[in-house]
């Protein structure tokens, strides 16, 4: 089997990997977008990002568009078969996660439930 043939089990979007590497221009060299989930949060769990060089040999490494995201095995858990979109209207701009596990989540969309 092919390398091309193995699916990431987190996808990111074109439009969010852009946005990461754009912020990432302004960072020290080697940062990334680390991707998190805590507990906590009107729902429950919420998601947490945080800009890092400091990566284990067992995170989830996605790499596109010039952006480099990272997610530790314990949120890949929770986010596995999640999409990770940027969303830029006239309510704002944010990352917004696309969790199928989610049976809730807070109006705000950084809160949820599993």
């Amino acid at each position: 089997m092919s390398e091309a043939a193995v699916e990431c089990p987190v996808e990111l979007t074109a439009k969010a990997a852009v946005r990461v590497a754009e912020i990432l221009k302004s960072e020290p060299p080697g940062s990334f977008l680390r991707v998190g989930v805590d507990g906590g949060g009107c729902s429950g769990f919420t998601y947490t990002y945080n800009i890092t060089t400091e990566q284990s040999a067992d995170d989830l490494v996605i790499e596109r568009e010039g952006a480099t995201v990272v997610i530790d095995p314990v949120s890949l858990d929770i986010l596995r078969g999640s999409k990770i979109d940027f969303i830029d209207d006239l309510m704002g701009r944010m990352f917004k996660i696309h969790n199928p596990a989610a049976t809730a989540s807070c109006g705000c969309g950084s809160s949820f439930a599993v």
